[in-house]
């Protein structure tokens, strides 16, 4: 059956999307501050060794993170917003950064700070948090299903963040307080191969499923009746998506801490750009979410001679974005 001219149309976008992400990972590859401000040249990389070592050793899996990343975030915030019909909801909305950031406060104080223990304690409490937050929303009788999912997710959110006030009023000063001071700004300036390896094998099995399963989202997004309707089995797949998506943001987040607005405002880009079609928006997302995060980070590390934290740059830009699409024409799709 021949491709409509709109599919047509967002075929042609998702292309230019993809040139787009190949041209940014390149120019973050060659963007430094060594050995000359702003692109490192080709012949210093051929001919430096201590510049093909600080790329290879230190750029480059710092542009990996940055890449998957952004990839997490954009998928997760995708998946949320369509399972929740609500277009507001991030993993932020719901209890889940707050509870990774618990998780990830309680492993630095308690656990021995080791990778592991940070990672696995974010991941449960991430879990736990978007658990907590369905759960209570199932028993508020305030309001429609989008306003007690908003509601319950900022009593769970408050819930964690006064939390991890106590355990960094708990933290020894001079070392644990500052690892869950800068965790908390969010950066990647700390990332090795070692630190990639780690939550690889969460992240591509998650994204994975995520994008093998993006084309059930369109019919996840409607009610449960219609849903049961057409023969599917929603809770059983919701579920799915769901523990994909938060494991795989528990994992990222462990690394990077508190990266916000990436999930919330590169979908509706994506819905702009490719429509509303998960089988499109997704991988869009996806991939705008990884030039989003690349960028920034790029920025961060560039922009002055000390190294700003990425979950600054990623709120201000993200909220500047938001602001002009509310401006302009609301958080509509494009059909």
């Amino acid at each position: 059956m021949p491709l409509t001219p709109g599919r047509n149309k967002s075929s042609r976008r998702l292309w230019w999307i993809i040139g787009i992400v190949l041209l940014t990972l390149v120019l973050s590859l060659l963007t430094g501050r060594y050995p000359r401000p702003i692109l490192t040249p080709l012949k210093a990389l051929l001919e430096n060794d201590l510049a093909r070592n600080l790329v290879l050793n230190l750029r480059l899996p710092r542009i990996v993170a940055a890449f998957m990343l952004g990839l997490v975030l954009s998928a997760s915030g995708a998946v949320f917003q369509m399972i929740f019909r609500n277009p507001l909801v991030d993993s932020g909305f719901l209890g889940v950064s707050q509870g990774a950031a618990f998780g990830a406060s309680l492993g630095i104080v308690f656990l021995g700070g080791a990778a592991w223990a940070v990672q696995a304690s974010a991941a449960f409490f991430a879990l736990l948090g978007l658990a907590a937050s369905y759960f209570l929303a199932r028993r508020i009788r305030l309001g429609g299903w989008v306003l007690r999912l908003v509601l319950a997710g900022i009593a769970v959110a408050a819930i964690y963040s006064s939390g991890t006030g106590g355990i960094k009023y708990l933290a020894e000063p001079s070392r644990q307080l500052p690892d869950i001071t800068f965790w908390m700004l969010g950066g990647l300036w700390g990332i090795t191969w070692p630190d990639i390896l780690h939550i690889l094998p969460v992240v591509v099995p998650s994204l994975i499923i995520i994008y093998l399963m993006r084309w059930r989202l369109n019919l996840l997004s409607m009610r449960d009746e219609t849903v049961f309707s057409l023969g599917v089995l929603p809770g059983r797949e919701r579920l799915v998506l769901l523990v994909a998506a938060v494991a795989s943001t528990a994992a990222v987040v462990s690394k990077a801490g508190q990266i916000a607005w990436v999930g919330l405002i590169i979908p509706h880009i994506a819905r702009r750009i490719v429509g509303s079609d998960a089988q499109k928006m997704v991988p869009a997302a996806m991939l705008l979410g990884s030039v989003f995060v690349l960028f920034c980070d790029d920025l961060a590390r560039t922009a002055l001679s000390g190294e700003i934290p990425l979950g600054i740059l990623t709120s201000l830009i993200g909220t500047v974005l938001f602001l002009g699409l509310l401006i302009s024409r609301g958080l509509g799709a494009r059909q």
